[in-house]
């Protein structure tokens, strides 16, 4: 249902994100010569000195920092930063995986189990107060964490500072977002 496995190289990290991002749509067969798909956006290289500062930027606060991700993407990465924060709702998501990758720290998260009194707060995302029958998990820096859609989960860092890169694949390509 889940995975949790400890890392202790970047690298290795880096390249679950590559093959993971590799996955590229096929081409319409509309009688034309295929072709290699394009780019939709930039390629993105981090150091680990710039993946440092952006973690120090954050760590004054509990903020997240988008580094790719947007309309007409199936991949989100973020750099994430909590400090001594008390659970929030526990959630699942029906269309999109999580991989979290602990940069510096240490969180509490629960795995698994069912929502208590879930409600979709948006299509295909789930929020409840906490989670029944859940395994809880302390992750350190090297961690890595495979939540697959429709797993519960939930993280606190009460007494806690913890920094992780967050990675969600989407089943499907982000919508653009709707002007009012």
């Amino acid at each position: 249902m889940f995975t949790a496995i400890k890392y202790t190289s970047l690298a290795t990290f880096v390249l679950l994100v590559v093959s993971t991002a590799a996955v590229a749509q096929s081409p319409s067969s509309s009688g034309t010569t295929k072709e290699p798909s394009k780019p939709i956006r930039p390629v993105v290289v981090l150091t680990s000195q710039s993946l440092s500062d952006v973690g120090k930027k954050l760590a004054t606060e509990n903020k997240t920092e988008d580094l790719i991700g947007g309309a007409g993407m199936q991949l989100r990465v973020a750099i994430q930063h909590e400090k001594n924060k008390a659970a929030g709702p526990a959630e699942v998501h029906d269309a999109s995986d999580d991989v979290y990758y602990v940069t510096d720290g240490s969180a509490t998260l629960i795995l698994g189990g069912s929502l208590e009194a879930p409600r979709e707060v948006e299509p295909g995302e789930w929020r409840g107060p906490r989670i029944i029958d859940g395994k809880s998990f302390e992750v350190t820096k090297g961690s890595l964490i495979i939540v697959p859609r429709g797993t519960p989960h939930q993280r606190s860092t009460v007494d806690k500072d913890f920094t992780m890169i967050l990675i969600k694949v989407f089943a499907e390509p982000r919508p653009a977002a709707q002007s009012k």
